[in-house]
């Protein structure tokens, strides 16, 4: 099965595995990467670049089950894709719907930072450039302190909140299949029924609009799902404006 999957699907596999493994063994020796490695929003004073790709790679240690979720529908629809697409084009496609899940991510929580920070600074609380170094303090020793102002206690959590996992490319990956396999059946597991995929995959995507929207506290995040789908969506739109053929 392995030698069968298609060769950016295969690299996919292996770099999220190899990720999960590495924070897995280093988490054992009290290292912990994810905070490092996962994506901060914009305007955090913990933001860098590079997270804006290595995201994508990182999953909770502490839930196997998020990775291998993900990975499964990877080589189910991504593989699939691949070999319809080309390497290339499906390569364009993931990297885009993940960028759209970070960007989407990024809407609510950077105006939330901005005004956190707005009320810091007219409660006259705290010096900003001196709390931020407090932040990058605390998120070395990896330690949080409760302030005696719920602005600052929620700026510092929104400053170190971390979006890690593949699943906003994922959810373009199934927007991408539902579009153009629109009545592909697929066998769910419970119950053991054929779905086509416009209802299975249209359906989840309600149900990640719905929890975005309701602020769901699961430690999903919903939205980024969303924007996955939706960049997903658009560059299918695109895509069949240039060329008509229609995949059933």
């Amino acid at each position: 099965m392995f030698k069968n999957i298609p060769p950016v699907t295969k690299n996919l596999l292996l770099l999220n595995i190899m990720f999960f493994v590495v924070s897995f063994v280093l988490a054992m020796n009290q290292i912990h990467i994810s905070d490092r490695l996962g994506a901060h929003y914009f305007n955090s004073v913990l933001f860098e670049p590079f997270q804006v790709v290595t995201h994508m790679f990182m999953h909770s240690i502490d839930s196997p089950f998020h990775i291998f979720f993900n990975m499964f529908l990877l080589v189910m629809f991504g593989g699939h894709l691949e070999r319809v697409w080309g390497s290339k084009k499906y390569f364009v496609f993931y990297i885009a719907s993940g960028l759209g899940a970070l960007v989407l991510y990024n809407t609510i929580g950077m105006y939330e930072i901005i005004q956190l920070k707005n009320t810091i600074l007219s409660e006259k609380l705290i010096d900003i450039d001196t709390f931020n170094n407090v932040i990058l303090d605390n998120a070395e020793k990896g330690v949080y302190y409760e302030y005696s102002s719920a602005a600052m206690t929620q700026y510092e959590l929104f400053n170190r909140s971390t979006m890690i996992g593949a699943s906003g490319a994922i959810f373009g990956l199934l927007a991408g299949f539902a579009m153009l396999f629109p009545n592909t059946e697929l066998m769910l597991l419970f119950p053991p029924i054929p779905i086509k995929a416009k209802y299975l995959i249209g359906g989840y995507l309600v149900f990640e609009i719905y929890s975005s929207l309701n602020q769901s506290n699961d430690n999903v995040a919903h939205l980024a799902h969303v924007g996955g789908a939706v960049v997903g969506i658009i560059l299918i739109l695109v895509w069949r404006k240039r060329d008509r053929k229609n995949f059933w």
